[in-house]
């Protein structure tokens, strides 16, 4: 059940359906059926972006409710094949809570939000049942599908700065199931973690910056608002990327398939991160500049001696390359910016 691209507390939903699934039968396979209904209900919707917030773009969403009508109807064989699993009391109670998901497609916040409030109803009974003492990789799981949820659901959030709250919920949920976990043993959770939080982090400095975009003058708060959500983003990015590092703490020469593209994107945020820090030293704001471009031009050569890795990253690459031409001007103008002072 991954979350990660390898892609005030809620009040429980009161229950809609007589039959709670936990009073059928609890197994890990099931949970994930359930939970997963919802996420890919909800995430069908995002890749209509328009920019780096990930807004929804208003202008296609005519068209989209115009495919409605066809996809309702390739619902219910969906629908049939996804119960197929199971006999039963079991299976009824599963078919019922298909028959709450009605739409495909959400086209806007309260669709999602319905979607939302039925799945982390859902959340709520399998966090009860799955606890940690006992259940550590399905409790985690469970935490990650509430984490993935919210995330879809502020991608349908008009109010930047409710998102920003959303993903702020999803930092709150995460960052403590990696305090007490053993990164011998959980090794790839532990990594899936600290790239979800680095990534929440990631959208919360981009939310914050699109904010302050809309000022005439961002405030000091402001500011050190922004460089905070920045660090912490380059913080779990960077634990993350150690976490490759072989015991001698040497960052590999190949990087494995199954870590290849969240590697790249960990080390092109990273690049991207140490460029947006706000600084008033050019001093500073050049050695900022100086390590963005050491992990855009590990990109860059990675890919040149890893054509594999070229095909995880296409657009990252291409940015990756522009920026790797277009920075060493713009540190020279610093440059003599700073013999000028």
């Amino acid at each position: 059940m991954p979350t990660i691209p390898w892609s005030g507390p809620s009040t429980p939903l009161p229950c809609h359906s007589s039959t709670s699934i936990s009073s059928v039968l609890w197994k890990p396979d099931i949970v994930c059926q359930l939970l997963m209904l919802f996420l890919v209900k909800l995430e069908k919707s995002q890749p209509q972006k328009t920019d780096n917030i990930g807004e929804l773009d208003l202008d296609k969403q005519s068209e989209l409710r115009a495919l409605r009508r066809k996809e309702l109807d390739e619902e219910e064989s969906v629908r049939k094949r996804a119960v197929q699993f199971g006999t039963g009391e079991l299976r009824d109670a599963i078919s019922a809570v298909e028959e709450k998901v009605r739409y495909l497609r959400p086209l806007d916040f309260e669709e999602a939000r319905e979607l939302f409030l039925l799945g982390q109803h859902y959340v709520y009974e399998a966090k009860e049942f799955f606890q940690i003492d006992g259940y550590v990789t399905d409790h985690i799981e469970v935490v990650q599908d509430h984490s993935a949820l919210f995330k879809v659901l502020a991608f349908f959030e008009a109010d930047m700065e409710r998102r920003c709250k959303m993903h702020k919920r999803r930092i709150a949920m995460l960052e403590p199931l990696i305090v007490d976990l053993n990164p011998q043993y959980y090794l790839l959770v532990n990594r899936q973690i600290q790239f979800e939080i680095a990534h929440a982090y990631y959208d919360m400095m981009d939310l914050k910056v699109a904010i302050a975009d809309k000022l005439r003058e961002p405030d000091s708060h402001t500011v050190k608002k922004i460089n905070s959500l920045n660090q912490s983003a380059l913080k779990y990015y960077q634990l993350f990327l150690d976490s490759l590092r072989d015991p001698n703490k040497v960052f590999p020469e190949h990087i494995g398939e199954d870590v290849l593209r969240p590697a790249m994107l960990a080390k092109f945020r990273v690049a991207r991160l140490y460029g947006k820090i706000i600084t008033a030293d050019p001093k500073k704001e050049l050695e900022n500049l100086a390590t963005s471009l050491e992990h855009y031009k590990f990109i860059v050569d990675y890919c040149e001696t890893h054509p594999e890795a070229a095909q995880e990253i296409e657009v990252e690459l291409e940015l990756s390359k522009e920026m790797v031409s277009l920075l060493p001007t713009k540190m020279e103008r610093f440059r003599a910016k700073m013999a000028l002072t």
